[in-house]
């Protein structure tokens, strides 16, 4: 991963990520986050990152299961605000809103709860932006509760998958 630009504490961040060939599918090159989540100073370091942009702007962070939930909690404890999960269908007790999207390697359902304010301003961050499937449903999924998307932070970007083009604009802590 390029880590021109960046602090000390994120280049160790980004040297903490692992690279899985063939994970879940043949074909699909995994980012194994799990050593950066276990250490302190560069989760902290990557919280602070994926916050930066947008100091100010949201009410609540919204993470999309499962790493963005894990990335989004640490990033709403670190701005003093709540934290709104977005999970995969059928794991919430009352889905209030449902959207179905394609992934690179097949299709999936994310869902969220309608009981926050309309207009209500949200940080949706996940762990990973390859195709954008996931962050334009995530973002669909916010609006049609009647919140609004403040920003999209990702932990990193694959560049080339065409991502980017779907989502617009977005910040990106690391690049591959």
């Amino acid at each position: 991963m390029p880590t021109t630009e960046l602090s000390p504490e994120l280049v160790r961040a980004a040297g903490l990520i692992r690279e899985i060939p063939d994970y879940p599918e043949p074909g699909i090159l995994f980012r194994d986050i799990t050593p950066l989540l276990t250490d302190a100073a560069a989760l902290k370091a990557t919280t602070e990152a994926l916050l930066a942009p947008f100091e100010g702007t949201f009410d609540v962070v919204a993470g999309i299961e499962a790493r963005g939930f894990i990335l989004a909690g640490a990033a709403a404890i670190a701005a003093g605000v709540g934290f709104v999960p977005i999970r995969k269908a059928g794991k919430l007790p009352r889905p209030a809103a449902s959207v179905d999207y394609a992934l690179e390697y097949g299709t999936a359902t994310i869902e969220m709860h309608d009981d926050l304010p309309a207009g209500t301003r949200m940080l949706l961050i996940d762990d990973v932006l390859a195709t954008g499937g996931t962050l334009a449903a995530g973002r669909q999924l916010v609006e049609q509760v009647g919140c609004t998307v403040s920003g999209i932070s990702v932990l990193f970007e694959i560049e080339g998958l065409g991502g980017r083009e779907l989502i617009g604009d977005l910040h990106t802590v690391f690049h591959s």
